[in-house]
């Protein structure tokens, strides 16, 4: 191959526009404008470019710099995408067949590490799945592919990566990576095909070779070039030993000192160029230099902060004009701030006619968000990364159904695929939402049904049962149970191919019965296999993403045919695996049908925005781990083993998109460099390049301006004038809707909090109860108060001797028919039974019979108070327990009330203050004899029983305690007084519902919070 020459390369300062210096260089020296009778006035010739989107911005240059005048244009090829060019018929050598394909490749990979016995001693039972094989599968390409890019041959190298004095476990790594030296190039010698990298390497080689035995007759430039990897070298050097050859670089530092440059490390931007001139045997001082620099200060300040380290002293020196013109910074306090401040910088531009700008980052999540707030502007930013794959609607909904059936059709899980906007069941989409919000309401709110479609059927049937006894039931009501079994049928007809499936399955069967099953839960009404019919389901696959999610598919099914049987809890996780990295571009139909990207506000990657220039750029997410990138060296080799094999450092990448980040910051009029303080909550470090750049200026007593888009920012969701929140609600209902009946539990309520009263009673709101309820406290309660019933109702006297197993047996019955989860059950039973020997202890008195005492538990409680200005009020409630004695020596009968409490009992204080007067009401509605079948009696004693299960089983409260000032008959005496007056004047219409009325007595439950506004009015500090 010929020696490259030095005039055949040149360079173009990074703060020049680029591709529009290459289109007049171009026209000046190849000329492409036509003369009158239509001809070219020159040859075509072709540009080599490294990618699609360059290609297009070239010719966009070319239309651009022409200005309307009609010329033939140059062939524009990204060299990249060999095998779709047709600069390349003449190469295809026999000796290169054809590359597999990339599914095909990572099918056979997947399952030659599930036969490795490394793979299958290392991963366990639950290992050797598909959905985690696959990523391993993907790096192991990842690797092939690095190597062959950078001509190493692994077969050779690998056998030296680990030296006598490396750890163990990278033997055993080697081992594993016989698959990539020894069975996969096996197979493909099989199957008569070539590695995807290694093809496309080979065939830019064997185009060099060409260009070199035959150099063509016509111009052949490359321009744009980085990241000289193996192919990518070879074909520059061949461009730049032609006649009419020509290789161009972007910002290309030609007057830095030799010194400095021959110590380049692999991070500076100017590493990769230093690699190829070597590489090349070209020296700096021969290459042209092409055009002028538009910002020469600009130019200068980023050679200086740039510099390597041992040419950081000459800060200290004069270094000529540095000023940082058009640059500034947005030090956001986090991800979702700087998101927002992009945008409005966006905006901004948008909003100034001609004028173009563009974020550029590295970060995805990122850019997602900011796309994301740029439509709260109207504005359809275009992204280059597109959205993958995996996000699409259809993805999202096949991902949704393998969840649900893993998870056995658990309440989210379900209602996940079922509110979907595929989801129709071969109705309408919207008569399937609202059969699946009625499904959620009836069955799915509250603790969660049995797994499965049978533990939904079983909760039916309980429903069916309690409706009937219901007189106001009607079997054709729009949300009765039959409505509901109708559905189930759907849904059961519709998973039944999934259902169907043994416990392991081949891959393509999994994928052709989720398919099966996704298309039935998508069809519509009118769909169906007649020959006048659509297929089922087809909505799934229509516009862009649906036809490369339909390829995806049949790429998948139709290579994953030999591997070995998988359980269906590893479809979702394969799906995710196999469609990373899949991506589409442009706005689709779903996204919002005809709006299209904004003409001059664009989203780019760092590799995508490569070579333009914009009037505005952000350089966004510059944090460390984000831009520059962690330097990683795989998971398959460490640094040293990368060194030994020939393989560049990890450091090689953070040098390429050094080279663009200063690019970028060159190139364009306005930059701004944003980085966040938190990313996903946790302290950031700001890139090195910014921490190089603050230090410089900060030796010269220059001080970047901070951009005013973080005060847009804070100003972005502040009310026009004044902001005033919301005062505390003050609902004053008429009295005719006031309530006349309340439990005796919600008269403490009226008093804490009566807005709970108003919304629950006047409003007749309800809360609904959440998805999958856990077992929480007052299901734990339910069970002790549900145990000690039981005993007091069969033994309500005198206990038996063997007390202590019937009192336990009713502890497990009744932990037995809660139907908790087992592994709570199991936490809770011990408790349950400490509980139960704590009660015997304190029922000892009943054993040895020294008192004349029965027992009463869960007591009905009906009183009224009459001559109320709204008229009667009725109380109504229960009581826990109330036991009824006789002393010894007195004839009468005197009552103790008793209330269990698995929680925190209210403090003695509080029941003296008022505030929880629950057991002294019952007190006096017990000597009013308001309770059912009980006489009226005096209470000479007022308890709670904590019953916890802890380390202190049980604890009695009495009400007052022993050092209180008042007895039980001033609580008692005066109670139904004020109870009158409490109710008396809630029946003044003028008297508000109010929220938490009293500072630092805030209810302890309640469901009403959020809709009393309560965070909101109380951060105006309004008590």
């Amino acid at each position: 191959m010929g020696q490259a020459h030095p005039l055949n390369i040149a360079t173009i300062p990074a703060s020049c526009p680029f591709l529009d210096t290459v289109v007049q260089n171009w026209l000046e020296r190849v000329g492409v404008e036509a003369g009158p009778d239509g001809r070219s006035g020159g040859d075509n010739g072709t540009i080599l470019v490294p990618g699609r989107r360059v290609a297009r911005a070239l010719m966009e240059a070319f239309l651009r710099v022409l200005d309307g005048r009609p010329a033939l244009l140059p062939a524009i090829v990204a060299l990249g995408d060999v095998e779709q060019q047709s600069l390349f018929p003449m190469t295809v050598d026999e000796t290169v067949p054809p590359s597999v394909g990339p599914v095909f490749r990572l099918a056979i990979l997947a399952r030659l590490i599930l036969a490795a016995p490394f793979f299958t001693t290392v991963s366990g039972r639950d290992g050797g799945t598909i959905d985690r094989v696959w990523p391993l599968a993907q790096a192991l390409a990842e690797l092939m592919d690095d190597a062959e890019r950078n001509g190493v041959d692994l077969y050779e190298a690998l056998p030296k990566a680990v030296a006598d004095d490396f750890a163990g476990h990278w033997q055993k790594t080697l081992e594993f990576l016989r698959i990539v030296t020894e069975a996969w190039p096996a197979i493909l010698r099989e199957e008569e095909r070539s590695n995807i990298m290694a093809r496309q390497v080979a065939l830019i080689e064997a185009q060099a070779r060409l260009w070199a035995d035959m150099p063509p007759d016509y111009p052949l430039w490359a321009v744009g070039f980085v990241d000289g990897s193996a192919g990518v070298a070879t074909a520059l050097e061949a461009v730049a030993a032609l006649p009419r050859g020509m290789v161009v670089f972007q910002g290309l530092d030609c007057g830095m000192e030799d010194e400095w440059w021959n110590q380049l490390p692999p991070t500076h931007p100017q590493a990769l160029f230093r690699e190829f001139l070597s590489r090349a045997g070209i020296n700096r001082a021969d290459i042209a230099i092409w055009g002028y620099p538009l910002r020469p200060e600009r130019e200068n300040l980023f050679q200086h902060v740039m510099l390597p380290e041992a040419g950081i002293a000459c800060w200290g020196q004069p270094v000529g004009d540095v000023r940082p013109s058009g640059i500034s910074l947005l030090p956001a306090a986090d991800s979702q701030q700087e998101a927002q401040a992009i945008a409005l910088i966006l905006r901004d531009v948008a909003s100034q006619p001609g004028r173009s700008g563009a974020l550029v980052t590295p970060d995805r999540g990122l850019a997602d968000r900011v796309r994301a707030e740029l439509l709260r502007f109207g504005i359809h930013a275009d992204d280059s990364a597109g959205e993958p794959l995996v996000r699409t609607p259809a993805a999202v909904f096949l991902r949704l159904i393998a969840q649900a059936v893993t998870a056995r059709f658990s309440p989210v899980a379900l209602l996940s695929v079922l509110k979907h906007p595929l989801a129709a069941l071969g109705g309408s989409p919207g008569r399937a939402r609202a059969s699946a919000r009625l499904l959620e309401r009836r069955l799915l709110r509250g603790p969660a049904p049995q797994p499965g479609l049978d533990g939904l059927r079983h909760a039916l049937e309980a429903l069916q049962e309690a409706q009937q006894t219901d007189n106001g039931y009607q079997a054709d009501a729009p949300d009765s149970p039959e409505r509901l079994a109708i559905f189930l049928d759907r849904m059961e007809e519709a998973f039944r191919p999934l259902l169907g499936l043994e416990s392991t399955a081949r891959v393509p069967e999994l994928l052709a019965a989720l398919l099966e099953t996704a298309e039935q839960l998508a069809a519509v009404e009118g769909e169906g296999y007649g020959a006048d019919q659509p297929r089922p389901g087809s909505r799934l696959w229509l516009g862009e993403d649906g036809g490369a999610l339909s390829r995806h598919f049949v790429e998948l099914m139709s290579h994953t045919g030999d591997l070995p049987p998988q359980p269906l809890r590893a479809l979702e996780g394969f799906l995710t695996a196999s469609m990373a990295g899949k991506t589409l571009t442009g706005l689709r139909g779903y996204q919002g049908g005809v709006e299209l990207a904004h003409p001059r506000i664009s989203i780019y990657g760092v590799l995508e925005a490569r070579l333009l220039a914009f009037d505005t750029v952000i350089l966004g997410g510059l944090n460390e781990g984000s831009w520059p990138p962690a330097a990683e060296s795989g998971p398959w080799m460490s640094r040293p083993m990368r060194q030994r094999v020939g393989l560049p450092s990890p450091e090689r990448r953070i040098g390429a998109q050094a080279h663009d980040f200063v690019s970028a910051a060159l190139s364009s009029e306005q930059v701004i460099l944003s980085n966040a303080q938190r990313r996903e909550g946790s302290p950031a470090v700001p890139a090195r390049w910014l921490m190089r750049l603050s230090a410089f200026l900060e030796g010269r007593q220059i001080t970047l301006p901070v951009h005013p888009a973080l005060a847009w920012q804070t100003m972005l969701d502040m009310p026009a004038g004044e902001a005033k929140p919301v005062a505390p609600p003050k609902p004053r209902p008429p009295l005719s809707l006031r309530p006349r009946r309340l439990s005796i539990t919600q008269l403490d309520t009226l008093k804490l909090d009566p807005y709970t009263i108003y919304a629950r009673h006047v409003l007749g709101l309800k809360v609904l109860a959440p998805l999958e309820e856990g077992a929480e406290h007052a299901d734990y309660g339910k069970i002790v108060h549900t145990a000690l019933e039981r005993m007091i109702r069969e033994h309500p006297g005198t206990w038996p001797a063997h007390a202590a197993q019937i009192l336990h047996r009713h502890f497990d019955d009744a932990l037995d028919e809660a139907l908790v989860n087992p592994a709570l059950a199991s936490w809770w039973r011990p408790r349950l039974h400490r509980i139960a020997d704590w009660v015997l202890a304190q029922e000892e008195w009943r054993r040895v019979g020294r008192l004349n005492c029965t027992s009463h538990t869960e007591v009905s409680l009906a009183y009224t108070l009459r001559g109320l200005p709204g008229g009667d009020f009725h109380i109504t409630g229960r009581a826990d327990r109330i036991d009824l004695w006789n002393t010894p020596g007195q004839e009468d009968t005197t009552g103790r009330i008793l209330d269990y409490k698995t929680g925190t009992p209210p403090e003695s204080n509080e029941v003296i203050a008022g505030w929880s007067s629950q057991l002294v009401l019952e007190a006096a509605f017990l000597k009013e004899g308001a309770f059912e079948g009980l006489p009226a009696v005096e209470t000479d004693a007022l308890a709670y029983w904590k019953l916890s299960g802890g380390e202190e089983p049980g604890k009695e409260v009495v009400i007052p305690s022993v050092r209180a000032e008042v007895t039980l008959g001033d609580l008692v005496g005066p109670a139904l007084e004020q109870l009158r007056t409490l109710l008396t004047d809630y029946d003044d219409p003028s008297r508000p519902y109010r929220s938490q009325p009293w500072a630092g007595k805030e209810h302890r439950y309640s469901d009403y919070t959020q809709l009393a506004r309560v965070a909101e009015w109380r951060l105006a500090g309004d008590d």
